[in-house]
């Protein structure tokens, strides 16, 4: 696993999130209207809204922001004003970062991204300096302990369609599909009685820059928090490796 999706796992798992709950309630609103707008109303229908409404739910947003935001995405509110953009850039020790983000304003969040690439090390770049770097996959996870041994949930998930994985944790299994398949495997885990925590379409590096100097892994790490805790950030990636108690400790 990269060492980007183990500070990710590490994050969420430490439940390290923007406490100001309006951050929190505006940016998954972002994401289920824009998960609506592309694919309609109906979370039967449509996977990506009703993995948005699940993480609302678990991030404590009510019922009625989340009905309110999928009226917008439908064509109730404001939705056109919301866009999805990708910003791209390279991080203290050469690290590449791709940002996602739904903004209504791009010239305020492109600002924004760029200031804290400038202010933390980095070079925010122009469109497709860093994307070739990434490869778009599925990825779930389970909390510990499960009812099956990591043998016999390998099985499972490769014969449910995942490619690999990863049981190094004593926390969390991940499990790594084909983006396409990771609704399917998800379900299946599910009628198997397995509850994923999470399950994502990320960008999986398909290199890593290797960090070895504990001072650029804090500015690294500090860059990362910064862009995430954005309001109109949805994702980031990158592409490094460092050591995980640099990542429990700095995170």
């Amino acid at each position: 696993m990269s060492g980007h999706s183990k500070w990710a796992n590490i994050k969420r798992h430490k439940a390290v999130v923007d406490a100001k709950k309006g951050a929190v309630y505006a940016k998954v609103a972002r994401e289920i209207i824009v998960a609506a707008k592309l694919g309609g109303g109906d979370p039967a229908a449509n996977f990506r809204l009703r993995t948005a409404i699940e993480k609302a739910k678990a991030d404590g947003v009510p019922n009625d922001n989340i009905q309110r935001a999928i009226e917008k995405g439908t064509g109730g509110g404001s939705a056109d004003q919301i866009e999805e953009l990708t910003y791209e850039g390279y991080g203290p020790g050469g690290v590449a970062i791709l940002v996602r983000c739904a903004t209504d304003n791009r010239n305020r969040t492109a600002g924004d991204i760029r200031s804290y690439f400038s202010k933390f090390g980095g070079n925010m770049g122009e469109s497709g300096c860093v994307s070739w770097m990434f490869k778009e996959r599925g990825e779930l996870a389970l909390d510990r302990p499960q009812k099956l041994s990591d043998d016999d949930l390998m099985m499972l998930a490769l014969e449910l369609g995942a490619e690999d994985i990863d049981t190094s944790s004593d926390e969390y299994i991940t499990i790594i599909c084909e983006s396409a398949n990771l609704e399917a495997v998800k379900e299946g885990l599910k009628k198997a009685g397995l509850e994923a925590s999470s399950a994502d379409v990320t960008m999986s590096p398909i290199s890593s820059a290797s960090i070895e100097d504990k001072d650029i892994a804090k500015q690294l790490l500090k860059l990362l928090d910064n862009l995430e805790s954005h309001d109109d950030v949805q994702q980031v990636y990158a592409n490094f490796e460092m050591d995980s108690d640099w990542m429990t400790e700095l995170v």
